[in-house]
């Protein structure tokens, strides 16, 4: 039963990111690539301000895949790397903590134009 309110849960906190995302595309002029980058900011944010962790905590997989996942990763990442090194852990504890992340993006990328035929529009 546990495993049951886990998926519910992550389903309901994923669903209202990207219900939050299908209103900015149909009610506002933002781009995709703008939105993108807004729900990144915007989990930096939330994390900043304390509000995002509850929230991952609470939705699992429905707040960590989004793109304002990444942003809490992000954000995770350069307050351990600041604790731990001080001013020097802002510039590489972001990159460190979503390193896996942005490898398999990449890996995968890769991975799909070997099996499409990519070409420039």
């Amino acid at each position: 039963m546990d495993i049951v309110m886990d998926c519910l849960k992550a389903f309901l906190v994923g669903g209202v990111i990207c219900a939050i995302g299908q209103v900015l595309i149909d009610r506002t002029k933002l781009t995709p690539a703008r939105i993108l980058v807004t729900y990144v900011v915007a989990g930096v944010f939330l994390t900043a301000i304390g509000i995002y962790e509850p929230l991952a905590d609470f939705g699992g997989a429905g707040a960590s895949v989004p793109l304002t996942g990444f942003g809490y990763t992000l954000a995770k990442g350069v307050e351990k790397a600041v604790k731990e090194y001080g001013l020097l852990g802002a510039l590489m504890g972001g990159l460190t903590a979503t390193a896996g992340g942005i490898t398999a993006a990449i890996f995968f990328g890769w991975l799909a134009s070997l099996v499409s035929k990519p070409r420039m529009k």
